[in-house]
This record gives structure tokens, C-alpha cells and sequence, in this order.
């Protein structure tokens, strides 16, 4: 079973920057970030795989980057720009390839002023 410890989150104001990072306990197909608002259901941020190829949810497109190191499994999520709108819970997801899916325990994003 895969292990997913998540850093970063917190506190920041509207146009700041957040980075999150997320250390797999082994190798996985896919990583990435999902993110749920209170009474939403759990919504796609962004997803790398081991070739680099990317999903972003439209509204983060230009503001967030998703990164990964395959050498040390290491998924992360640099944030610029962020909104209020962004304000939520990021959960960190890792899927190996035709495998069941993990999730990290959360970390909470609040974006105010």
C-alpha cells in the first residue's frame, strides 16, 4: 500500500503563492493534487505521470504548476495567483498504473485577506 505525506498549505493572502509537496512511500504511474471545497465533491487540480504528461483543471491553468521527482517520488504543486475561490482542502492522490488509488490525509489552503 502506498504511503502519501503531504506538506505545505496554510494561510495567504489574495495574489499569494503556496507550494505543496507530497512524498510517496513507492513509485506510482500517476500523482498529482485533488481539492474539496465544504458540501462539493473532491475535483481534479492537476495530475503528472512518469512520462510528464499533465492534466490541469481549466481554472488553475497558468497559475498553478505540478511537478514530480521520479527518483524520489516526490509530486509538487507550486500555486501563484491564488483566489479565494481556491480556498480548500488539497488532497494528494497516487494511482499505480492499471492500480488502486491512495490518498493523503489533506492539507488545508486558505486563501483570504
Amino acid at each position: 500500500q502506498v504511503q502519501l505525506a503531504e506538506s505545505g498549505g496554510g494561510l495567504v493572502q489574495p495574489g499569494g503563492s503556496l507550494r505543496l509537496s507530497c512524498a510517496a512511500s513507492e513509485s506510482a504511474y500517476r500523482m498529482g493534487w485533488f481539492r474539496q471545497f465544504p458540501g462539493r465533491q473532491r475535483e481534479l487540480v492537476a495530475t503528472i505521470n512518469t512520462a510528464d504528461i499533465i492534466n490541469y483543471q481549466d481554472s488553475v491553468k497558468g497559475r498553478f504548476t505540478i511537478t514530480r521527482d521520479n527518483a524520489k517520488n516526490i509530486v509538487n504543486l507550486q500555486m501563484n495567483a491564488l483566489k479565494p475561490e481556491d480556498t480548500g482542502v488539497y488532497y494528494c492522490y497516487a494511482r499505480a498504473l492499471g492500480g488502486p488509488e491512495y490518498w493523503g490525509q489533506g492539507t488545508q489552503v486558505t486563501v483570504s485577506s
